[in-house]
C-alpha cells in the first residue's frame, strides 16, 4: 500500500489532516495530534474525540457545537494550503490532466512548480509507475511545494523529482524524445518551445497555462512558426455552482470565473513540418522585446517576506 493510500483511508489517526464543517458550511482544517486541542471562539474540540472515528462522523466541542469530520479532498487542500506563487485552480488542473491525457506510467515534465498544486494532480495521474520532473527557478517556492505535497500525500512520492533552474537548461540536458507530456506555467512559454520539442516524443502533448490574451496569442503564433507542433487549441473554463434548497434551485450569485487560458498542441515527428496555416498576423504585429515582467501582465508580485513566512508555515505543517 502506498503512503498516500494509507494516509487517506480508515479511521482518523494522529498525523491525519481533518476538515471540520459546521452547520453554516464553514470549513476548518488542521492536523490531528494525541491530546491536542482545537480552539475557536465557540469552544474547544479535543483531538482525541476525532481520533479513532470514521470519516463522516459528527463530533461536538466543549460548547456542544457539532462538526462534520472528513478528510479534505485535494481541491479543498489546494485552496487552503500555504502558497507563495498563485496556484492553478482545481478546475484547471482537472482540465490539464484530462486534455493532456496524463496516464498511469507517463513521463511528465512541468515548469514551474509554484506551490505544488498542479504537481499533486499530475502525481496522482501518473500512478506508481510514471515519473514527474518539476522545474522551478526559485528554491523558496520549491520548498513550499515540497512541503505542501508531503503534507497532503503523507510523504514525497518516489515518482517525483524537483530541480531548481531554468526549464530550457534542464530540458536541454536530457536525451531527445524522452518524455510523454510537457506542461508549462510561466510568463513566456514561447521562449521554451525548442526545449519542449527536444524532450517530447513524437505525438507527445504540450500544454501551457497562461493568464492573458496577449500571452495566449503570442504563444500560438510562436508554435505555428516553430513548425514542430500541430495546430494549437486554446480554451478557458468557468465553474458556476448552484443553490439547492427546496424549490429555490438557481445559480449561486458568485462563481469561479476566469483564472487562466489553456493551450494544447502535439509534437510532430522529427523532420516533419506542420502544414502551413493560411491565416497569419502581419509581421511586426508584436513588440520586438520578449522581456515581459509579471507586473506588465497584471500579476501581483509576492514579497520575499511573505514567501519566507509561507515557507516556514509549510515546513511546520509538514511536521
Amino acid at each position: 500500500m502506498t503512503p498516500e493510500a494509507d494516509h487517506r483511508r480508515g479511521p482518523f489517526r494522529p498525523g491525519d489532516r481533518v476538515q471540520l464543517t459546521d452547520a453554516k458550511g464553514r470549513h476548518q482544517t488542521f492536523v490531528l495530534a494525541s491530546d491536542g486541542d482545537f480552539h475557536t471562539h465557540r469552544g474547544v474540540l479535543r483531538h482525541n474525540d476525532v481520533i479513532g472515528c470514521e470519516e463522516g462522523s459528527v463530533v461536538r466541542n466543549s460548547a456542544g457545537v457539532e462538526y462534520l469530520t472528513l478528510r479534505p479532498l485535494l481541491s479543498d487542500y489546494v485552496l487552503s494550503m500555504p502558497r507563495g506563487a498563485a496556484v492553478i485552480y482545481p478546475k484547471d488542473a482537472a482540465q490539464i490532466v484530462g486534455a493532456a491525457d496524463i496516464f498511469p506510467g507517463a513521463k511528465v515534465v512541468e515548469a514551474g512548480v509554484g506551490s505544488g498544486a498542479l504537481s499533486m494532480s499530475l502525481l496522482r495521474a501518473i500512478g506508481e509507475t510514471g515519473s514527474l520532473l518539476s522545474v522551478e527557478r526559485r528554491e523558496d517556492f520549491a520548498d513550499i511545494a515540497r512541503a505542501n505535497v508531503a503534507g497532503h500525500l503523507g510523504a514525497e512520492p518516489p515518482t517525483w523529482t524537483v530541480e531548481i533552474g531554468d526549464f530550457a537548461d534542464v530540458a536541454g540536458s536530457r536525451e531527445a524524445a524522452c518524455v510523454d507530456r510537457v506542461v508549462l506555467d510561466m510568463l513566456a512559454p514561447w521562449e521554451n518551445l525548442e526545449a519542449a520539442a527536444h524532450i517530447l516524443r513524437p505525438g507527445g502533448v504540450f500544454v501551457a497555462y497562461v493568464a492573458t490574451t496577449t500571452q495566449l496569442s503570442r504563444l500560438a503564433e510562436a508554435l505555428r512558426e516553430h513548425g514542430s507542433f500541430t495546430e494549437p487549441e486554446a480554451w478557458e473554463n468557468m465553474v458556476r455552482s448552484w443553490h439547492l434548497e427546496g424549490l429555490a434551485v438557481r445559480p449561486n450569485h458568485s462563481m469561479v470565473g476566469h483564472t487562466g487560458f489553456l493551450l494544447k498542441t502535439r509534437r510532430m515527428a522529427p523532420g516533419v513540418t506542420a502544414p502551413i496555416r493560411h491565416r497569419r498576423p502581419a509581421k511586426g504585429a508584436y513588440p520586438a522585446t520578449s522581456d515581459w515582467s509579471a507586473e506588465e501582465l497584471g500579476e501581483r508580485p509576492v514579497s520575499d517576506k511573505k514567501v519566507r513566512r509561507l515557507r516556514r508555515q509549510a515546513r511546520e505543517g509538514e511536521n
